[in-house]
Parts: C-alpha cells; sequence; structure tokens
C-alpha cells in the first residue's frame, strides 16, 4: 500500500472514530459498552499497519473530545493510550502473523490487539491516570464486562470487514487467493 493511501486510510478510520461514537451515544450508555471507536481503529491497524493504526488510534479520541465532548476529558489519556495500542498491536500483528488463511490472521491479530490494549490501558489507570484508586476488580470491570457487548462486536466486525476490503481490491491482498 502506499504511502498516501496509508494516511487516507488513516484519516477515514479516524473520522470513523468520531462518528460512530456519535450514533452508539444516541442511545444513554451504549458508547461504554458497545466501543463503536475501538472498530475504525482497528480495522485501520490491520489493512494499513502499525504506523497509521497508532496515528488513528490517536487522533480518533482527541477529535472526537475536541469535538463532541465524548470521551470526556478525564477518559481521554487513558483511552487515547488504549486506542493508539490497539492501532500499534493490531498492525505489528498484521505484519507478522501469516497462517495462510486471512480470516485466522486476522482472528488472531485482532485479538492479540484487544488483549493488549485492555492490560495497557488498565496498566496506565492503575499507575498514572487512577493510582491508588484502581483495582483488578475494577479493571475487568471495566475493560471486560462492560464492554462485553463491544468485544463481541469487534470480533463480529472488524474480520469481515476487513476481509470484504481485501477481496474487493480495496487494500491489497494478503495472500494471492484464499485456499
Amino acid at each position: 500500500m502506499s504511502p498516501v493511501k496509508r494516511v487516507v486510510v488513516a484519516a477515514v478510520c479516524a473520522a470513523l472514530g468520531v462518528v460512530l461514537p456519535m450514533a452508539f451515544h444516541a442511545v444513554p450508555g451504549a458508547g461504554n459498552a458497545w466501543l463503536p471507536m475501538h472498530l475504525p481503529v482497528m480495522v485501520c491497524g490491520l489493512v494499513a499497519g502499525p504506523v497509521p493504526g497508532a496515528v488513528a488510534g490517536l487522533l480518533a479520541p482527541v477529535l472526537s473530545s475536541l469535538l463532541t465532548g465524548m470521551p470526556a476529558a478525564p477518559i481521554l489519556p487513558s483511552m487515547t493510550c488504549e486506542l493508539v495500542t490497539y492501532g500499534l498491536v493490531s498492525g505489528l500483528l498484521s505484519a507478522r502473523v501469516r497462517t495462510g488463511h486471512l480470516p485466522l490472521d486476522l482472528y488472531v491479530s485482532l485479538v492479540g490487539a484487544m488483549l493488549c490494549g485492555r492490560v495497557v490501558g488498565g496498566a496506565l489507570q492503575a499507575l498514572i491516570f487512577s493510582a491508588g484508586s484502581y483495582s483488578l476488580g475494577a479493571w475487568v470491570a471495566g475493560y471486560f464486562l462492560t464492554g462485553l457487548p463491544g468485544i463481541v462486536l469487534q470480533l463480529v466486525v472488524v474480520v469481515p470487514v476487513v476481509v470484504a476490503l481485501e477481496r474487493a481490491a480495496l487494500v491489497p491482498a494478503r495472500y494471492d487467493s484464499e485456499p
């Protein structure tokens, strides 16, 4: 993928990271449960690589906070770090995981990024952003239980979107043909 196309993918995904949450936040509490901002960041990392994924992960929450007030200022730093991790790790894993089967490659990369982002987010909450008042129970509740619908949504939506983008030749194919 050309550098220009990577920039365009990152910009589109960052923009989607602003627009999708607006739709979900029309229902109170839906943003925290469905995690809509995570979707385009992970897609970006998987299709454009670690740097564009990290850039989308940085831009989406910052622009959304500036334009819509979501995420709120106290949540913005930890959420930004979490999303940067998602974009970076999904891109790094996507570049290295090669099983010979596109969906399996993508699921391994996606799940790895999901776990890393949640660990980084929780660690930063415990060590910096909420030091002294953050527990393992709060981490599990905040990053896994509350967001369970969003985790399922990520597993159901992200890989099919990336596969569809490849099949439509909108992003370069990983393999010449899927066996």
